[in-house]
């Protein structure tokens, strides 16, 4: 038996992951479109200020009285 290591072995365990806009810790990370010119992942809040940004209309925002 034999084991393939990967060079990606670096433990990330512990780390947080922080908004790209706010820099605050990201719970659940979401990907910004192309089009946004964003490099980074985004917190729920900034994402959906985005959304709501770059596509105005009817969105439903939760919480979006804690703005």
């Amino acid at each position: 038996m034999f084991f393939i290591s990967s060079r990606k072995s670096r433990s990330t365990l512990g780390l947080k992951e922080k908004c790209a806009i706010c820099s605050q810790e990201i719970k659940l990370p979401f990907k910004p479109m192309k089009e946004w010119g964003i490099e980074g992942t985004l917190c729920g809040d900034c994402y959906s200020k985005k959304i709501h940004e770059f596509y105005p209309g009817d969105h439903v925002r939760v919480n979006k009285h804690l703005d």
